[in-house]
């Protein structure tokens, strides 16, 4: 398919100048184009909307429209009042020359035109704790701009996304198959970790019962609030804006957060094989959350406040929960490189989770202090 016929249907003024593959993303194709006049260049990303993951793209792209129209009108009233000490940004949907926010292929899949953030880029790890102040101010922010956004205007773009009674579920299911036993049989280590999960199910269910108690309410989260997305300003080194927005969805906030200190904290990554090597960086969380609570201190509740140990301690073991479940289905789900990968990763993962159990005393003196 020529792109550059695709674009054709889009209001970008200027000469199409480059169209090329961009970015890292497993999810969507995207491309960078540029296009130049006399005066000016402008650079914008155009993505299909991935249907394998997200099999109604129609909806996305409706989330998008309202998530960015909130957040660019709150951003507006911000800017005027002079509250923030920087420029904050997000994407802007670039509409068709028939004003839509879209436009389909011959083949009816979606297409979608969003304005780049220029001159700032995003990390694939953390670079120290001004890096971890700045991801934590950025995702504070974001959850800010959507604190008045009511959760019933936006559909779930991925129903059981971070549910963890879920996940458990699915484990069980894959536990009873013959496949996963014989794996369990060969293993020690894989025995070692089935009888780590049984050890945490009662806490496994910690955020959805206060859910259920209505100690904590859904609002709006992020979903991969990864720090790869998470842009950092060139000239200022302050955080700017969050990209990849398809995951927004009603959710607990908590959750991204402990989905950002998971990544953020942890200097070793995801697949570090020597599991002395994995553990939660104090200070990298303190830095975070200072930048966080500066943001989203506004509208978070006691009970919001008392339920982040929970989260952050959840997370990386409701993500290790998932790479074991998929090791003993036969890794289906993540991307493998080698025999063994996914099993070593839930390793890396429910080692993390110990080392924020052994730290539980300081992370939650911490979280007293903000």
């Amino acid at each position: 398919m020529d792109l550059s016929l695709l674009m054709e249907k889009f209001n970008v003024k200027g000469r199409l100048v480059t169209l090329a593959p961009f970015g890292s993303g497993n999810i969507n194709d995207t491309f960078l184009a540029v296009y130049r006049n006399t005066f000016t260049e402008t650079q914008v990303v155009l993505q299909r909307v991935n249907r394998k993951v997200f099999p109604r793209p129609e909806e996305i792209m409706r989330n998008m429209h309202a998530i960015t129209l909130h957040c660019h009108e709150k951003l507006e009233r911000d800017a005027m009042s002079g509250r923030d000490d920087r420029v904050w940004q997000m994407p802007r949907i670039v509409k068709t020359k028939d004003g839509r926010d879209f436009a389909c292929d011959e083949k009816g899949e979606v297409w979608r035109v969003i304005t780049r953030i220029l001159s700032a880029h995003a990390f694939d790890t953390a670079q120290g704790p001004e890096h971890a102040l700045e991801c934590g101010s950025a995702l504070g922010h974001f959850h800010y701009l959507l604190a008045d956004l009511p959760p019933e205007s936006v559909t779930d773009p991925l129903p059981g996304f971070h549910v963890t009674s879920g996940y458990l579920r699915q484990y069980d299911r894959t536990l009873r198959s013959k496949h996963a036993q014989a794996l369990l049989n060969a293993s020690v280590e894989a025995k070692r970790l089935a009888k780590y999960v049984d050890e945490r199910r009662d806490f496994a269910l910690c955020l959805e019962r206060a859910e259920a108690a209505g100690e904590l309410k859904r609002r709006m989260f992020h979903g991969d609030p990864k720090v790869n997305n998470i842009m950092i300003d060139d000239f200022t080194g302050k955080g700017t804006a969050m990209i990849d927005l398809d995951t927004v969805s009603p959710g607990l906030v908590q959750i991204d957060v402990g989905d950002a200190v998971r990544s953020i904290c942890n200097p070793a990554g995801e697949e570090e094989p020597n599991l002395g090597k994995v553990a939660f960086d104090e200070n990298l969380f303190l830095a975070f959350m200072k930048g966080y609570m500066r943001e989203a201190g506004v509208f978070m509740t006691a009970a919001d406040r008392d339920h982040l140990y929970d989260a952050v301690r959840l997370l990386p073991f409701e993500l290790g929960l998932r790479f074991f479940q998929d090791y003993l289905a036969g890794d289906r789900y993540f991307k493998t490189r080698q025999p063994g990968q996914n099993l070593n990763r839930a390793r890396v993962q429910f080692r993390l989770c110990e080392s924020i159990e052994a730290r539980e005393g300081t992370i939650r003196a911490i979280l007293q202090r903000l």
